[in-house]
């Protein structure tokens, strides 16, 4: 999605040793996809940066940049249509139900760019752990055969996950949105995950302004927790002033 910063440094690194492994290259596409705003103003907002982006990805070992037109990815329906959407994607209730539409673009552009680029690997980061789960889940109900590589959260040297929309933030709201990885660090104490949904909440309760979820889910279904589960992961997403902000971690705990 372009303006780039040091989480992204860290996947084009890790796509570029994937690669090399393989005997391949590593290519960063760079679109920032207007189907996956809800509101128009989000997306005339959003910082587009591409010629700090491209000396980023030279730097971080890209072989090449792909950073198509709206015109290339969207030239009609019936090239670039919306898939079938994964149920990770429309059922949980976390960014599903707070930005409807959103994951309908993300599979969108993402089958777009995977028929274009031809991948074997895509290297994706954990941030956003949702959207991670509903690439991987569309790609095996495509029936392409390219591999979804997760990338762990870079943060700043103070916990916060590093995100393009952290520029957004005043010294003080920065301030308000440490909240959010220490209510993921109480998280980890907890071995009940109702007892860490408790805690994450009140961590952030007067902190931060509108939390939107703060939640123990099933970390492949994203779906309640349950007695089966491979992994289950903490995840929240909440307002700091006009900047919506998401994070989540892997929780140990069991209920």
């Amino acid at each position: 999605m372009g303006a780039l910063h040091e989480g992204h440094a860290a996947l084009i690194r890790r796509g570029e040793a994937v690669a090399r492994e393989r005997g391949g290259s590593c290519v960063v596409s760079i679109f920032v996809n207007p189907t996956q705003f809800n509101e128009k103003a989000d997306f005339e907002r959003y910082p587009k940066t591409l010629d700090a982006d491209v000396a980023l990805c030279r730097e971080a070992g890209a072989a090449a940049v792909f950073a198509p037109s709206v015109g290339v990815m969207y030239p009609d329906e019936r090239t670039a249509p919306i898939p079938s959407l994964p149920r990770v994607a429309v059922e949980p209730g976390l960014e599903d139900r707070f930005r409807p539409g959103h994951f309908a673009g993300v599979c969108q552009v993402v089958l777009r760019l995977f028929r274009l680029v031809r991948p074997a690997v895509a290297v994706f980061g954990e941030k956003d752990w949702q959207q991670l789960r509903g690439v991987a889940a569309m790609t095996r109900e495509q029936g392409l055969a390219i591999e979804i590589v997760g990338h762990e959260t870079v943060r700043d040297p103070d916990g916060l996950a590093k995100s393009s929309r952290n520029r957004f933030l005043s010294e003080q709201e920065r301030e308000a949105a440490l909240a959010i990885p220490r209510a993921l660090r109480a998280a980890q104490f907890q071995s009940d995950w109702r007892q860490a949904e408790m805690l994450m909440q009140e961590e952030l309760r007067g902190r931060v302004g509108r939390v939107e979820y703060a939640v123990i889910r099933d970390g492949i279904s994203l779906g309640p927790i349950g007695t089966d589960m491979v992994e289950s992961r903490a995840l929240i997403a909440a307002w700091v002033g006009r900047t919506r902000l998401i994070d989540n971690t892997p929780w140990p705990g069991r209920n």
